[in-house]
C-alpha cells in the first residue's frame, strides 16, 4: 500500500466543504451539550445534596443508572427506541434561522444526559470541598442559601471543579465520534463517507485523528488559562505548566534540608 502524500496533505491543509461542516457541528454539539449538561449536573448535585431522602434517591438513581450504561445505548434507547415504542419521535426544527436535523437533537440530549451524570459528581465533590465551617459563618451572619452559593461557596469549589469540568469537556469532544451511529453528520461519519468514495481510508483518517487532537490541544490551553485566572482570584500563585496538561510533565519538587 502506498501512501498518497499529496491527497494527505491537500485534505489536511485545504479540508473539503463537508468536512469542514463536520468540524463546526462536532464543535458545536460538543459547547451545547456541555452547557446543558452542567446545567442539569448542578441540579443533580443539589438534589444529592438535598435533607430530602426521596429527593437525594431520585438524583442517586439517575446517576447510577446514566453511569452504569453506555452512551451507545442511551443514544440509541433516545434517538430509535422512543420513537419505536410510541414515545415521542425527534423531528428537524427550526430554531433562530438554523435547521437543526432531528438527529442532532437526540445527539445534544444524549450527551447531555450521559454527561450530566458524571458531572453532578465532580460539582457535588468541589461544593464538599469546602469547609463546612464556612457554611456555619455564613449562617451565623444571616446569609442567604444563594448568597452563601454566590459569595462563599462557588469561588472556593471553582477551582476544584474546573479540572475535572475540563477534563470532561474534552473527553466529549472526542466521543462525538459515536453519533455516527444514529446518522449524526459530524467530523467522524463524514470522514467515512469520504473514505468510502475516494479510498484513502488511511489518509483521510490520519488527517482526521489530526482535527482531533487539535480541538483537543486548543482546549487544553483554555483550560489552563481559565484554571490560572481563577488562582490569581482566590491570591493563589500557583500555575498550571502546559507541559503538564499535555505530556503529563511535572518539574522536579527541591526539597530542603530539615531547619533550612
Amino acid at each position: 500500500m502506498n501512501f498518497d502524500w499529496p491527497f494527505f496533505w491537500k485534505s489536511l491543509f485545504t479540508p473539503s466543504e463537508p468536512f469542514l461542516q463536520g468540524l463546526v457541528l462536532t464543535i458545536v454539539i460538543s459547547v451545547v451539550a456541555m452547557v446543558l449538561a452542567t446545567l442539569l449536573g448542578l441540579v443533580l448535585a443539589l438534589m444529592r445534596r438535598s435533607p430530602y431522602a426521596a429527593v437525594r434517591w431520585c438524583a442517586s438513581v439517575y446517576i447510577w443508572v446514566i453511569r452504569g450504561t453506555p452512551l451507545l445505548v442511551q443514544l440509541v434507547i433516545i434517538y430509535t427506541g422512543l420513537a419505536a415504542v410510541g414515545i415521542y419521535r425527534f423531528h428537524d426544527v427550526s430554531l433562530v434561522g438554523f435547521s437543526v436535523k432531528a438527529a442532532v437533537q437526540a445527539a445534544i440530549i444524549g450527551l447531555m444526559i450521559n454527561e450530566s451524570a458524571y458531572i453532578a459528581e465532580i460539582i457535588r465533590a468541589g461544593l464538599d470541598s469546602v469547609a463546612k465551617g464556612q457554611f456555619e459563618a455564613a449562617a451565623s451572619l444571616g446569609m442567604t442559601p444563594a448568597k452563601l452559593m454566590r459569595w462563599i461557596i462557588v469561588p472556593q469549589s471553582l477551582r476544584v471543579m474546573v479540572p475535572p469540568l475540563g477534563n470532561s469537556f474534552n473527553g466529549m469532544m472526542k466521543t462525538t465520534s459515536v453519533l455516527s451511529v444514529i446518522g449524526v453528520s459530524e467530523m467522524f461519519l463524514v470522514t467515512q463517507s469520504i473514505s468510502s468514495y475516494t479510498f484513502h481510508t488511511f489518509e483521510i483518517f490520519i488527517v482526521a485523528a489530526v482535527y482531533y487532537l487539535a480541538l483537543t490541544t486548543i482546549w487544553t490551553f483554555v483550560q489552563a488559562w481559565i484554571e490560572n485566572r481563577l488562582s490569581r482570584q482566590l491570591g493563589i500563585d500557583q500555575r498550571v505548566p502546559i507541559t503538564q496538561r499535555l505530556l503529563g510533565a511535572r518539574r522536579a519538587a527541591t526539597l530542603q534540608p530539615a531547619g533550612e
